[in-house]
Formats: C-alpha cells, structure tokens, sequence
C-alpha cells in the first residue's frame, strides 16, 4: 500500500486515509482523500457511502460538503406539522407579554449577534464531528438524569447507523432534535416524549433517534434536516429507493396529539414500505432460486466428476490388474524357462549309465507322482545327488520332490542339509542291487 505524499495532513487524517483504503479497496490514493474530505473525515460515514455506491443504491450518508447527510428533504409531499405557541389570555397575560417582549428581544438579538461575531473569533466546534456515538450516549445519560429512565428506547448509535438500519429492516425512523436552550424543550421531554402511550407507541412502530443540537452530531444532523423550531422531529423512511424524510412536527406537541400525527404519517407511507418488503421478496427469491440452481448445478457437475474419477479409478484399476497379471506371465514364463534350462544342464552333468553286466551297478525303477515309471542305472559309488539330478531333468518329474524308499521306510537324502551336509553314496544309503524308490511331489508345500 503506498503512502499518502501530502505534507498538509494531520497524523489523524493520514490513518484514517490509510484505514478508509484498507476498507474499501480502492487504489488511488487522491480518490480515498477526495471522499473522506467530502464526508468531513468521517470515516465510518465515507465507508458506508461507498458500500451503498457499489451496490447501486442512492447514498444516505455525506455526499459533497453542501449537504452533510443525503437524506431527501426536498420532497414537496412532506407532511409537516407545526405547533405554535398559544397566544396570551386576558388583560393580564396580554400585559405580562408586552412587558416581557422587549426583555426577550433584546436577550435573543444580544445572544444573536454574539454567536455571530463570535463565529470570526473561533469556528463552531459542532462542526466537527470526532466521537458521534459518544455524543448520542452523553445526551441519553443527561437525558435520563433530568427526566428519568421511563422514556422510548434510544437507538444507541451514529444518525448514519441508524438510517442504515432503518433502511435494511424497512421501518421508520424518528428522529429527535433537542434544543437545549429552547424554553419548550423540558416540558415536551417531562410530559409529551416520556408519555407511557408515546413510550409504546415509539418502541412497537419505529427506531428512535434522539441527540442535543448542542452535541457535533446532533448539530451535523441540525444541518441536514433544516429544522425551524424546537422541539423538532422527522419521521424517516426508505421511499423510492431513498430515505426520505416523509414528516415533520414541529413545536410543543401534546402526547395525544403526537399519537395523532405520527399514526397518521405511518398509514400514509405504510404502502411504499409494503411495496419495497415485496421488491424485497421477489429479489430474495429470485436470489434463492439462483442459489438453488447453482447448487443444483454445483451437485450435478460433482456427480458428474464423481462418475468420472470413478471411471479414471476403474479403468486405472483394470490397467493395473493387466499389467500384474503379464508381469505374472513374464515371471512364470522366466522361472519355467530357468527351470527348462537347469533341467538340462543337470542332465548334462550326469555320470554315463554303468552296463548290465557290471558288478557295481543298481537297478533302481522309480515311480513317479503321475503313476509313471522311470528305470536306470546307477554305480554304487556315485552320491544320491546323481538320484536327484537324473530324476530333475526328467520332464515328468515335479519341480520339488523327495525320494523315499520302502524297506525300511526311509526319505533317502539326496540334497546337502544340516544333517547331511554332504549326501552318502547309494552303497552307504544302503541300496541293493535292484530297488524301487518312489519320488514324492513337494511343489504345493
């Protein structure tokens, strides 16, 4: 992220303008000042505006410094209600108005005439706004120390959350002014605000919204709306896409009247929030059958790729089991060609058949597995190992055998082992001159 190059910013503005860029995303940084400045620095305003830009719905916070808070005043269909204050009765309220009234003149010129001058001198520290929640919670603090805890419930956040909430719950909002100097302002808090049927009114129908004229953010509020006199509120509600301001009553209202007014503003308007809740509806349905049909979509493609990486598995499966059994094949067909060739180089090794005639010679017929019979010679001097090698290399023997003999009934040792590390002559095994010997099939063992 690249540091903002202005030398005229306050280390404030330079974190906030760090931070507004971090929220929102957007590169440039002349563009993140632009709008900050716009919104007075007020970063949590300028957030939300740019929210409200990128879903395409009109701003309802700062747009350009001319008006602090876009909220639609200017609609010629607002209802407004104003109370004025009563004319004096009888000769003696008459005569105490005519001595008070320049007494009152000349307080409120004075008072005038200071404020103005004193404009030169120092600029109005309402102007900026550096804890708005802050101030909602002072005056709700010195709000229930001077009139108690029987009052409507205060939305307990900035006028910009409270008109966001408003609009994203599609209720009403009732904004509240309270003009601390102003000589109606303790016997509307004392009798009209804090009335049980007002309470219930306010707390089932609408957010309530209350902030002193003399806090920034009730002053900044002060300039949006444009209020004439106190007490002031302003029914608020999203209407054409916009929060507009839909009433205003102005001046000391009585609870019964209040009732009155604010039911009445409410059935006038209910229509166009009944029309946005269907809009509502309608896009909230046609997001879920969307949603539905990309999930569907989501289940059919993963089935699909299921089905598929099944197939890859099975044909991968089958490839392996081909190679596995040529591999089994090849093996089989080394080993009996390894065997083949063994077979004859033992049969090449083997001593020449002794004659008939000759005195050391044995007759041995062996009777093969299959039933067959095998008959040759053997000098009696030669090891069992020539047995065993004559009997190898005979295609009809099995591949693993031992050869057994019947009187006595013996396994003749025929192959080196622990016992016989080097096998006896067929005199030493105690072989006569004609014997049977039967070879057993070891190959499955």
């Amino acid at each position: 992220m690249a540091a903002p190059e202005d030398r005229d910013l306050t280390q404030e503005q330079t974190e906030k303008l760090l931070q507004f860029q971090d929220l929102t995303g957007i590169e440039s940084m002349d563009q993140c000042r632009h709008t900050l400045e716009q919104h007075n620095w007020n970063i949590e305003a300028a957030v939300q505006d740019r929210l409200n830009e990128q879903e395409g719905v009109p701003s309802v916070f700062n747009p350009p410094p001319s008006r602090p808070l876009q909220v639609n005043t200017a609609d010629h269909r607002i209802y407004s209600y104003v109370v004025s204050r009563p004319q004096p009765r009888g000769l003696l309220g008459w005569g105490y108005y005519l001595i008070m009234l320049p007494f009152r003149f000349t307080y409120y010129t004075i008072l005038d005439i200071f404020r103005f001058a004193l404009r030169f001198i120092r600029p109005d520290p309402r102007s900026r706004v550096t804890d708005p929640v802050g101030d909602i919670v002072s005056f709700m603090h010195s709000f229930e120390e001077k009139y108690g805890r029987a009052h409507p419930v205060f939305y307990q956040g900035t006028y910009s959350q409270a008109l966001n909430d408003a609009k994203r719950e599609l209720r009403f909002l009732l904004v509240y002014l309270h003009g601390d100097d102003h000589q109606d302002s303790d016997e509307f808090c004392r009798t009209t605000l804090c009335a049980p049927e007002v309470i219930s009114l306010i707390n089932t129908r609408m957010l309530f919204w209350a902030c002193s004229t003399n806090k920034p953010e009730g002053y900044r509020v002060s300039q949006a709306l444009r209020e004439n006199t106190y007490p002031f509120l302003a029914m608020i509600m999203l209407k054409d896409r916009r929060m507009t301001v839909v009433g205003r009553l102005e001046g000391l209202i009585q609870p019964d009247d209040l009732i009155n007014q604010l039911t009445f503003i409410m059935d006038a308007n209910q229509t166009y929030l009944v029309s946005e809740r269907l809009e509502r509806e309608e896009r909230n349905q046609t997001q879920v059958l969307r949603q539905q049909q990309d999930e569907a979509y989501l289940a059919s493609l993963r089935a699909d790729q299921e089905k598929e990486r099944k197939k890859r598995e099975e044909r991968e499966r089958k490839r392996r089991k081909e190679e596995e059994v040529q591999q089994q094949k090849l093996a089989e067909e080394r080993r009996r060609r390894n065997l083949q060739e063994e077979k004859e180089r033992k049969l090449e090794c083997l001593p020449p058949e002794p004659s008939p005639d000759d005195p050391e010679s044995v007759k041995i017929i062996f009777k093969l597995p299959n039933d067959s019979r095998v008959e040759r010679r053997f000098h009696f001097s030669q090891s069992l190992t020539v047995i065993h090698d004559f009997l190898f290399s005979l295609k009809e023997s099995p591949e693993k055998f031992q050869i057994e003999a019947n009187f006595p009934r013996r396994v003749l040792p025929c192959t080196p082992s622990e016992e016989w590390p080097n096998p006896p002559t067929l005199q030493e095994a105690g072989l006569s001159h004609t014997e049977v010997l039967f070879v057993q099939d070891l190959t499955d063992e």
